[in-house]
């Protein structure tokens, strides 16, 4: 499968839980036929109910329901939960399920986050079924209809039906011939341009690559949230040349309550850098900022992908890239939004922070650089 641009989509930006829970929740309740489902993280609690609550009302009404989980980022959700969703008669498959056999594959995480429902609409960004998207977490997830959907449910079939998704309740591993759902031509549901690209760790990188590309062209804005950066060399170089030759270079990235401090230390290294290169950085303050979205002049990317050596070395990550004007100002009024509730890191500040922040950034970043060795 390869990366095609699409004309006749419509895609509709959901800022916050507050309005992408609901419209997940009314896809699902409205579903007639299918709904295809693959998260890294799925929990039990509050969001959990509500969510394991309307596939089982789904499958109820006669509705072709699969799930797939990743094994690890779904490690807490009970087994007893598992066994109420397959009693519903629903599908349930876990992606890489630990094995001492095959100890040295555990570390290749599937980290999409997708939702297809009937064939005809699907949704993706950062989100999870987690009680911290819902109350503590700040997250955007995209509505997508039109062509762009088929290559999502093919992205879908792909995994479903590898050698390293193993049935819950037979523990079988498939190579299924039959997908899931075939993709159908989908007929214009607008007139919006966006494709799909994915990433498989050093299999296959298409995420980067059209990420370095239009660093590398943009010509008045290269605008980038992720909450854990830890960016390729190539990419540190390519943002701070853009500064250097008037492009509005910032970073928005996560502050407080992070949930892994050691990737932001790890990150913090190279600010120096980057800052006396002119790119600015702003540090999120109301809450931890889980979104994953850039912005190249008119050209926009949302997905599961994150700027660390997870996402780009092994995990499975899938975006939904759009270019169109009129998203790329809508998303554009959002990171202006988000700029308003952030401290903004100047050069002068950064340069006299304490010797403590300075060590943290150097033990960090020697573990950082450790684990880049790992394949």
């Amino acid at each position: 499968m390869r990366e095609q641009w699409h004309d006749g989509n419509h895609f509709s930006l959901l800022p916050t839980a507050d309005r992408f829970v609901p419209a997940l929740l009314e896809a699902i309740d409205h579903a007639r036929a299918s709904v295809l489902i693959e998260l890294y993280i799925v929990e039990d609690g509050e969001m959990g109910e509500q969510f394991f609550e309307a596939l089982i009302q789904a499958a109820s009404r006669g509705v072709d329901v699969r799930l797939l989980i990743d094994a690890c980022g779904s490690w807490s959700l009970a087994d007893e939960s598992k066994q109420r969703l397959v009693d519903a008669n629903i599908s349930l498959r876990e992606f890489n399920v630990l094995s001492l056999i095959h100890l040295g594959r555990f570390i290749s995480r599937d980290h999409r986050k997708l939702i297809v429902i009937d064939g005809h609409t699907a949704f993706t960004g950062g989100f999870g079924v987690n009680d911290q998207f819902l109350r503590s977490w700040f997250e955007v997830a995209i509505r997508i209809t039109g062509p762009c959907v088929d290559d999502w449910i093919e992205l879908f079939n792909r995994v479903w039906r590898s050698r390293k998704t193993q049935d819950f309740v037979t523990g079988a591993r498939h190579r299924d011939r039959k997908p899931a759902i075939a993709p159908h031509p989908m007929r214009c549901e607008g007139h919006m341009v966006g494709r799909v690209v994915w990433g498989q760790g050093y299999h296959y990188q298409a995420i980067r690559r059209s990420l370095q590309h239009q660093v590398g062209s943009a010509h008045e804005r290269i605008w980038i949230c992720t909450p854990y950066f830890v960016p390729t060399r190539t990419l540190r170089r390519q943002l701070r040349r853009a500064a250097r030759r008037g492009v509005d270079v910032r970073l928005l990235l996560a502050a407080r309550d992070h949930d892994h401090p050691s990737v932001r230390y790890a990150g913090q290294r190279f600010f120096t850098r980057l800052l006396r290169s002119g790119v600015r950085i702003f540090e999120f303050q109301p809450r931890f900022i889980h979104a994953k979205f850039s912005l190249c002049d008119g050209w926009a990317t949302i997905g599961s992908c994150n700027f660390d050596h997870w996402s780009l070395q092994w995990n499975l990550e899938a975006n939904q890239e759009i270019d169109d004007p009129e998203f790329a100002a809508e998303l554009g009024e959002l990171f202006e939004h988000c700029f308003t509730q952030c401290n903004e890191i100047s050069a002068d500040r950064w340069s006299s922070r304490s010797r403590r922040q300075r060590l943290r950034e150097w033990g960090y970043g020697v573990m950082d650089a450790l684990i880049t060795r790992l394949r």
